[in-house]
């Protein structure tokens, strides 16, 4: 599958310990073997985000049924990291899972990027990451990125094809029906009792907070409390939301140049311009020679609309980035295609790498198959119907299953929930975060001003959340700090913005 639209378009869906009183201490022997529970860890590190300093961490191992409802069957394996508090001996007996985005990220390789946002709550209480079934270190399900000439999109048929080779190539390792939001919520708990923690707090990030809904919906008396970030509610399915929500996000943040008389008198409309550039490169792709940002060779490649789109999207999701946007589409419009491609093609890379492809068709195809009908109003936004499109033709060919008829019921009941979302968010508005909320007896939702998606490390969230994580109490909360936050101003040259 090429990587725009199967792998970076879709890879963006959404781009989401020693226990007092409940396992045993830490216990150093003489082959560096720590046990918490029934489960003996051995040190490890987590590479560090962008080169900084590695995390020091324990790892693990333990089996699972692949087929929960067939115990005997063929075993899989899932791969845990634990993260002990910085203070081991009064460490809480309620650890915390940080549930990753995707569908299809690793929770262990991605903790580091996050990592600086747990440092309050590591004080007193243990972090543990499980990578997910079907990614990561956990039978990952991965499907191959064949090279793109960069000119023709994939018709829609084609999308099936890949799909379809994909499917039968990890068939001979998996049943890909077993790779799910449910497999993995008891997956989740099978770990909850291995470590003996009578009750847990879940952090989700993206399509995490899926996943952190519906284990709080199955196993609430082990349901502490959770914190909801970027939210995907539990009662809508995904398809048919991207194109829409995106162009809402590109209009607040293209709004900002043309409220600033130097962005909107040296770049112009920055919408005006990114419909013209697309509408260019469908029509006759363009070759661009261009530094690559990694090895800093210069090569070649074909520049389509999909990759512009593709760059766009991606860099909507952090509004840091995406004040480059209004910059970046105005050198590309005046046939400068050097910078955008060489961070395109970096993009593509980095996302290919990061992704579980065969997981996250697993997942979408049995829980939102249905929704991804083309939509005739998404025909004029920067994604339009390609996506639904392409997403429809892999599903119709991906191995899944029937859902439980209250799959989509929406998460209810008193467990504490804290809810945050960022105002410019293009895959989880704001909106979502109310949606939950609103069915649920102890919960709150902040809007971060400013912000895009993944937003728990955004200026004080950090010790708000690991102050609610202390007393499960969201309407506690004093969130004056969160005044402090605001957009970054849209760069008016690749030096930055005007002061």
């Amino acid at each position: 599958m090429k990587p725009i639209p199967m792998t970076l378009a879709l890879s963006a869906l959404l781009g989401l310990a020693a226990c007092s009183g409940g396992g045993d201490a830490p216990d150093a022997s003489a082959d560096e073997t720590y046990v918490l529970g029934s489960l003996r860890f051995t040190p490890c590190a987590l590479p560090g985000a962008r080169g900084s300093q590695a995390l020091e961490a324990q790892c693990t191992t333990l089996q699972v049924a692949e087929n929960p409802e067939a115990p005997e069957g063929r075993k899989i394996e899932l791969k845990l990291a634990w993260l002990p508090a910085d203070n081991e001996s009064a460490a809480l007996p309620d650890p915390v899972f940080m549930l990753a985005g995707g569908p299809g990220q690793s929770a262990i390789e991605t903790f580091p990027q996050v990592a600086a946002a747990f440092a309050d709550v590591r004080k007193r209480r243990h972090v543990l990451l499980l990578d997910q079934r079907g990614t990561g270190s956990s039978h990952l399900l991965a499907c191959p990125t064949p090279a793109e000439d960069g000119v023709q999109t994939l018709t829609a048929e084609e999308t099936a094809q890949q799909a379809s080779a994909c499917a039968k190539a990890l068939g001979e390792k998996a049943d890909l029906r077993y790779y799910t939001t449910q497999e993995a919520v008891q997956d989740l708990d099978t770990v909850r009792q291995a470590i003996g923690a009578q009750k847990i707090n879940l952090i989700g990030i993206s399509y995490g907070t899926r996943v952190a809904q519906h284990y709080a919906a199955r196993y609430p008396a082990h349901t502490r409390a959770v914190v909801l970030d970027s939210v995907v509610p539990k009662a809508m399915p995904l398809g048919g939301i991207f194109a829409r929500n995106l162009d809402d996000a590109l209009a607040l943040q293209f709004s900002a140049c043309q409220k600033l008389p130097d962005c909107r008198d040296k770049l112009g409309d920055p919408r005006t311009q990114l419909d013209a550039l697309l509408e260019r490169l469908r029509t006759a792709p363009v070759k661009v020679r261009y530094r690559d940002a990694d090895t800093f060779a210069e090569t070649e490649t074909w520049l389509n609309a999909d990759k512009v789109a593709g760059l766009v999207r991606m860099y909507a999701y952090m509004p840091q980035a995406a004040a480059l946007l209004p910059a970046l589409i105005h050198e590309a419009h005046q046939g400068r295609y050097e910078n955008l491609t060489a961070l395109a093609q970096m993009l593509t890379r980095e996302m290919g790498e990061t992704m579980a492809m065969g997981m996250q068709f697993s997942v979408v195809c049995s829980e939102d198959a249905g929704s991804f009908a083309p939509n005739a109003d998404d025909a004029g936004t920067v994604l339009g119907q390609q996506m639904s499109t392409h997403l429809g033709a892999a599903c119709s060919v991906w191995p899944h299953k029937r859902l439980p008829a209250d799959f989509h019921a929406p998460l209810t009941g008193k467990v504490p929930v804290l809810a945050i979302s960022g105002q410019f968010d293009p895959v989880t508005p704001p909106r979502y975060g109310e949606e939950v909320v609103k069915h649920l007896g102890n919960a709150r939702h902040l809007v971060l001003n400013g912000q895009g998606h993944n937003v728990i490390g955004a200026g004080c969230m950090p010790k708000l959340f690991a102050q609610f994580l202390d007393h499960a109490d969201p309407a506690a909360l004093d969130i004056a700090c969160l005044q402090d936050l605001a957009a970054v101003p849209p760069f008016t040259s690749f030096n930055g913005w005007n002061p």
